[in-house]
């Protein structure tokens, strides 16, 4: 789960992370009221689930109140475009309007799980401000990283480390490593699956602070922060797979026309690496897992052609706990529902195979049947071409 930039920042600070003054607002009066408070000089950011706000006209600064106002009436509303949202863009409805500061340097700190070394990873780099992927691709001798073992913590030799190679000394250095202590101390504590500091602001008195910061959290923790969970903003994310999570299916919009529906992760990435490998593109990535009930296919059978991308929905089921005929009746019971006129591709294997063939061969609808996955993918590909 994602969530805004003002959000972090409150739950960093209940750690002890250095952050801005500042405060959201959902109108520009109430912008002007905060810069008064804080001001007079204040950044006015927009709050979105998107990185480049800067250079989509997301974030602007503002010497006194008055203009604070005036910005956040132009920047409330908009249509946000940056390379994070794609053409179509995000609205923005709350601002952060935070105190401006004597900007010195601008360093990158970010805490994410990497699954190679099962291990947390702490990664610094001296330049911040940037996007840490183009850094890695360019200079990466600039980034540096100390890994995290599960039981013995982030050590304060690991921080100091980092510290060192971004070549801060004195107080600086001294707030650096507490600052990085904290901040795991907040991405453990929250079970967040990322923690990203971009940029991590020295000031010319030389303060650290947490000038934007990012976390996402793994869902399947979020029983256990009820707090966390609250902040989450349906409004950010896509449509489809808000619908597709109040069933618990597991779907991804892409931006292919193959529409995919599939039983076990495992399966799904195979059955999206064939139609590629056919010259096609998924339109999304949906599990409906192992122990799916007939009503639950429905669901995401719903689910996935309500997607107008989708020209043509491929369906690749592997009976193993889940029956091919419980499958295929709610196929046959969604595609009676909502009158399709895309073509569909099932192909079943395993437990019930034959009975679930039976029933879309008696459904009377027009299914195009496959008895392999490069079978299924080579038709499927030209029918969604059409």
């Amino acid at each position: 789960m994602k969530i805004h930039e003002f959000q972090a920042k409150q739950i960093l600070k209940q750690f002890g992370v250095r952050i801005p003054r500042g405060e959201v607002a959902d109108t520009p009066m109430r912008a002007r009221e905060i810069a008064e408070d804080i001001g007079p000089r204040v950044v006015v950011k927009a709050q979105i689930h998107a990185g480049g706000r800067g250079k989509g006209g997301g974030v602007k600064l503002a010497n006194t109140p008055v203009e604070a106002e005036m910005l956040a009436g132009e920047i409330l509303g908009m249509t946000l475009v940056t390379h994070q949202t794609g053409p179509e863009g995000k609205l923005v409805k709350r601002i952060l309007v935070e105190e401006a500061l004597d900007i010195d340097r601008e360093l990158y700190i970010g805490i994410v799980i990497d699954r190679a070394t099962e291990s947390p990873v702490v990664m610094a780099s001296s330049q911040g401000g940037m996007e840490i992927e183009k850094v890695a691709a360019e200079t990466p001798d600039l980034i540096f990283k100390e890994y995290i073992h599960p039981a013995t913590g982030f050590g304060v030799f690991q921080a100091r480390k980092l510290a060192f190679k971004l070549e801060l000394s004195g107080d600086t250095l001294k707030q650096a490593v507490k600052f990085l202590l904290t901040l795991y101390k907040a991405f453990r504590a929250s079970d967040a699956s990322l923690a990203e500091i971009n940029p991590l602001l020295v000031t010319k008195q030389g303060d650290v602070l947490a000038l934007d910061a990012k976390m996402n959290f793994d869902d399947n923790a979020l029983k256990r922060h009820p707090d966390i969970a609250k902040m989450r903003d349906l409004d950010e994310e896509d449509s489809l797979e808000v619908e597709a999570s109040k069933f618990d299916l597991n779907y991804i919009k892409l931006d292919g026309s193959v529409g995919c529906m599939v039983n076990g992760a495992g399966l799904a990435m195979a059955t999206m690496d064939i139609i590629m490998h056919s010259g096609g593109m998924p339109a999304n990535f949906l599990d409906v897992g192992g122990g799916v009930s007939e009503e639950a296919v429905k669901n995401a059978f719903r689910i996935l052609v309500s997607d107008k991308d989708v020209k043509a929905a491929l369906i690749n089921i592997f009976g193993g706990i889940v029956r091919c005929d419980l499958v295929a009746n709610g196929i046959v019971k969604a595609a009676q529902e909502l009158e399709l006129d895309i073509p569909i591709v099932v192909r079943l294997e395993g437990t019930n195979v034959e009975q679930g063939k039976q029933i879309l061969e008696n459904s009377g609808l027009a299914f195009y049947s496959a008895s392999s996955m490069k079978e299924a993918a080579e038709k499927i590909v030209p029918l969604a071409a059409q």
